[in-house]
């Protein structure tokens, strides 16, 4: 079931809300709860009702296991249970891939029935393989197992995250006042979700038509000229932008509306005026992820400045292979790896030559935002390419290989509405302000972004989200055009990985 969907939107959202305030008005919170943990379930088997079963046996495995890691303390027992999850997410997502290419190279004929990848198994998987190892390390205190089914299955940040810690969620089910219906709270909630649904119907969706013929005929062997080929990167990059900045707005939106604060997972990453400052905003609860269960245990960087690129190299490499199966995926992580490395060597350099690498002139903050920007536009044209040869065809594009003509003259409108579309995007991304900016008196977010904040100088941007009849107003007139959108209803780009 999709967000963007009048199905969800108009009778699964409504039912649910309603049952659950009825429900904890009147005093009963684990029915209230156990309700929920209902109707999450039912979210998820809407997609296969099969993969439920997947999805219970992964919670009740996860669970009995963490109770015992956290009675024995014993490594050998969070080896196996890690193992164990990883394993389940390595069949679904990667068997296929694994199969296909040692035909390839073996000449083998191996063959394996397609495996159809269960919906947020990655999601799920790296949430409960965190929960493990804090359990391990006897920082878990909740043994309720309604509560941690909830933690898992909540179905605002089930599917596509953000990836949550236990102690993050588990506390906010125990408090009373989350089953009192508060209008301010729902008004944020509403806010914040048909913001994002405007992103996704509207601005989302609209730019994907200048990037996805482009990509498609690249599979196909298909060249283009540079504006061609840089209009589709860009159009692609905005594309993943507002969709997947969508998904994160509609997600703590929904989570709102039930009195649920869930964490940070989206902070203008275009704005980012370096790689590391882009991955301090990009899927902010994925790199913490990384950073706190793979980078750390590698060593980090207390192993001398080698061994530190090194466990870059390993953590984006894995956060490349995560999203998806394929050597594309694989490259691209290591491209980011590279391009932190180069980063990392920079600020080092800067900082031995005398220079604070958290000052720098105006011109200086636009040369490095451009080109993390180049950098990440790069990157993202593999990310999206089927295969490596189909990206090196839009690269080569780019780069001028194949010709710096305009397109025929049939073609030439579509190319400047494309351009002028970009425009209002960049517009939207680089100069207003982020719906967290904007809503940061009410924090409807657990605040974990690590990086500055991003603060506009002029004061026509200096406004702030309250709950008043102008900005009931603007919100309705945002979410009309929305829902009036959703008529065309796609899956959010994350939902794939």
């Amino acid at each position: 079931m999709l967000f963007n969907s009048y199905l969800f939107m108009l009778i699964f959202l409504p039912v649910t809300i309603t049952g659950f305030y009825v429900i904890g008005n009147r005093g009963h919170e684990r029915v209230a709860v156990s309700w929920l943990v209902a109707a999450s379930f039912f979210f998820y088997a809407w997609w296969n009702p099969v993969y439920l079963l997947l999805l219970l046996g992964s919670i009740i495995f996860n669970y009995s296991y963490g109770l015992l890691i956290g009675s024995r303390h014993s490594k050998a027992l969070l080896i196996i249970g890690i193992t164990v999850n990883l394993g389940l997410l390595g069949y679904f997502k990667y068997a296929n891939f694994f199969v296909a290419n040692l035909n390839a190279w073996a000449q083998t004929h191996y063959y394996l029935e397609t495996i159809v990848l269960p919906l947020a198994i990655s999601f799920f998987t790296f949430q409960q393989i965190s929960y493990l190892v804090d359990a391990y390390r006897g920082e878990t205190r909740e043994n309720s197992f309604l509560h941690y089914c909830l933690f898992v299955s909540f179905f605002p940040q089930l599917i596509a995250g953000p990836i949550v810690h236990h102690k993050e969620m588990l506390p906010q089910f125990s408090q009373k006042s989350i089953f009192s219906f508060s209008h301010k709270t729902l008004a944020v909630g509403l806010t914040l979700f048909l913001v994002g649904l405007c992103k996704k119907t509207i601005l989302a969706d609209g730019i994907a038509v200048y990037a996805t013929p482009v990509f498609q005929a690249a599979a196909r062997g298909s060249g283009f000229t540079i504006f061609e080929a840089w209009l589709a990167a860009f159009s692609y990059t905005f594309q993943l932008y507002f969709d997947f900045s969508g998904y994160s707005d509609m997600a703590i939106g929904l989570a709102q509306m039930f009195g649920i604060r869930l964490p940070i997972n989206f902070y203008s990453p275009l704005k980012a005026t370096s790689i590391i400052d882009f991955w301090r905003r990009w899927h902010i609860t994925l790199s913490r992820f990384l950073f706190e269960y793979v980078y750390i245990p590698l060593g980090g960087n207390r192993r001398g400045s080698a061994r530190m690129y090194v466990n870059l190299m390993i953590t984006m490499f894995l956060g490349g292979i995560w999203h998806g199966a394929g050597w594309t995926f694989m490259l691209w992580g290591i491209l980011h790896g590279f391009y932190l490395l180069i980063n990392n060597t920079w600020r080092r350099l800067r900082i031995m030559f005398g220079h604070d690498p958290s000052r720098n002139t105006w011109w200086g903050t636009c040369t490095a935002g451009a080109l993390t920007f180049t950098a990440v536009v790069v990157g993202f044209v593999i990310f999206r390419a089927d295969t490596l040869a189909s990206a090196a065809i839009v690269l080569k594009s780019m780069a001028g290989l194949n010709g710096f003509a305009l397109p025929a003259s049939a073609a030439l409108p579509n190319l400047v509405r494309g351009w002028r579309m970009l425009a209002l995007l960049a517009g939207i991304a680089w100069l207003v302000p982020n719906m967290y900016q904007l809503m940061s008196q009410v924090e409807p977010v657990i605040n974990i972004y690590r990086g500055k904040a991003v603060r506009s100088r002029q004061r026509w941007l200096d406004i702030h989200w309250q709950p008043s009849a102008v900005w009931a107003c603007i919100t309705g007139i945002i979410g009309l055009f929305a829902i009036l959108f959703s008529a065309r209803a796609s899956e959010f780009l994350y939902y794939q990985f």
